[in-house]
């Protein structure tokens, strides 16, 4: 699946951080959303959007582009903050401390531009009227990433280059790609040639 499909990788945080394709190869890293639109396009598939409503908030920026310019930079400067993290929380490591730093920074502006509805459970309900927006909400969705249960389902694709994100909900929880289908089938076929060649 593509770093636009709606739980590729088992939650929209892990999908906004796999929007960068092959990032532990510096010959093939690839940007895979780039600008306004593309990001609203991505916010409909990873389901953090309606059609409609991602529609209406490009509308209303269009007359200015400056704020839309704006948007699309914080979500790929809170990307580049969360890549980093997700790799400490992954390769048990203390996470590094100017994006742990970028990254409160972040969550604690989401929850001022945020309503608080008086409901059960208490949560915390970001705008969907600007792009901008867009960080807000992955800000807050990635407070309750790292603060849940299933911070240990987390794991890192193996495939060579790829650096994926993923949640391994799998029995013995040894799962290794972040597609069998895909890097998986590449692991297999390398293993396959070294065999086939050792032989030889």
């Amino acid at each position: 699946m593509g770093p636009g499909a709606r739980g590729a990788a088992g939650r929209p945080v892990l999908d906004f951080a796999n929007t960068v394709a092959w990032r532990l190869d510096s010959a093939r890293t690839a940007d895979r959303v780039q600008g306004a639109e593309a990001w609203a396009r991505w916010a409909v598939a990873a389901g953090l959007l309606t059609a409609d409503r991602a529609e209406a908030m490009l509308r209303a920026e269009t007359a200015d582009s400056a704020p839309t310019e704006d948007a699309a930079a914080a979500l790929m400067d809170l990307r580049a903050t969360l890549l980093p993290i997700l790799d400490a929380l992954v390769d048990d490591e203390t996470p590094p401390a100017e994006e742990w730093e970028a990254l409160r920074r972040s969550m604690v502006l989401a929850r001022e531009d945020a309503t608080l509805p008086p409901a059960f459970p208490l949560r915390w309900q970001p705008g969907t009227d600007r792009l901008g927006d867009l960080a807000h909400a992955l800000a807050l969705l990635t407070e309750d990433l790292l603060a849940g249960d299933g911070l240990g389902w987390i794991r890192r694709c193996a495939g060579p280059g790829c650096g994926w994100f993923f949640l391994d909900r799998s029995r013995s929880g040894t799962r290794c790609w972040r597609s069998s289908d895909d890097c998986g089938n590449r692991d297999r076929a390398r293993r396959h040639y070294s065999r086939t060649r050792r032989r030889g």
